[in-house]
């Protein structure tokens, strides 16, 4: 198709907006796209990030995450939650994570809220 630009797009060009910068399989929010970076970046640089798949990220160290449940992005302390009040949803949890658990493993997927 001529107006194809990207057929698998799998991952997009994004400009890092954290200070400090990211490192290779951090999460990271641009707008309305969520991506995991491929590689380390400085702060405005442009890094390719990861769209969909199933990925190891940092979550609220105080909830436990059910296998199946919506995960959101806190972009504040730049980790998963279950609270959507304030935060980005990304995805659904693919295993279960305990509260002790620093990780949860996460399907990336624009997925619409209850209801819509």
């Amino acid at each position: 198709m001529r107006n194809c630009i990207r057929p698998d797009a799998r991952s997009i060009p994004m400009v890092v907006p954290y200070a400090g910068g990211i490192l290779a399989g951090q999460g990271m929010l641009v707008g309305a796209f969520f991506g995991v970076a491929a590689s380390d970046a400085a702060q405005n640089e442009t890094v390719e990030c990861e769209t969909r798949g199933e990925f190891e990220l940092p979550k609220d160290p105080a909830q436990a995450i059910s296998a199946g449940a919506r995960v959101f992005w806190d972009n504040t302390n730049r980790r998963l939650t279950t609270t959507a009040t304030g935060n980005y949803q990304v995805g659904i949890a693919t295993v279960t994570a305990a509260s002790a658990d620093t990780t949860v493993r996460v399907m990336l997927a624009r997925v619409p809220a209850a209801g819509a």
